[in-house]
């Protein structure tokens, strides 16, 4: 048997302010864009803004539904909007905030697996890294320069010999 490990580095801003201007502005987006959401099951606001190779924006909310399972995440959302408005552009930088209208909203929360999944995709899809940046309301930022850090071991096309 053989043991390995698995390791990711990131950065850790103690809020916005230590950002450049691009990624602190994107984050800001990103907070405004949680006001969009449609949660009224989860009181859990999510907003996701990405920022492309030619500099456009694209804003997505998460969208629940009283049929649980069908919602979309605010990330989905938006690099759905990306990948059919700018199909050929690559996507840069992806900022996600959210607002737990039900307790705080003051640390960073990572996509779910789903999300990871769909950044993991599009990342390979594009043969470049998208950014990640994470942030609540206030508080800690985190930014991870490759989405595939946060899915190590996944599933992709090369999988179905693709």
């Amino acid at each position: 048997m053989e043991k390995q490990s698995l390791h990711i580095e990131y950065e850790v801003y103690e809020d916005l302010t230590g950002l450049s201007d691009a990624d602190a502005w994107l984050l800001k987006e990103a907070r405004e864009v949680t006001a969009y959401a449609y949660a009224p099951y989860s009181r859990f606001q999510v907003g996701a803004v990405i920022r492309l190779a030619n500099g456009e924006i694209i804003a997505g909310s998460n969208q629940e539904n009283a049929s649980y399972p069908i919602g979309l995440c605010a990330e989905r959302v938006a690099l759905a909007s990306a990948a059919s408005v700018y199909p050929n552009i690559d996507i840069d930088t992806i900022a996600v905030s959210y607002d737990n209208l039900s307790g705080e909203s003051t640390h960073p929360i990572s996509p779910c697996g789903i999300c990871r999944q769909t950044l993991s995709e599009y990342e390979r899809k594009q043969n470049s890294p998208i950014r990640v940046i994470m942030g609540g309301l206030s508080g800690k930022v985190y930014v991870i320069s490759r989405a595939n850090d946060l899915l190590p071991l996944s599933f992709s096309g090369e999988e179905l010999g693709l």
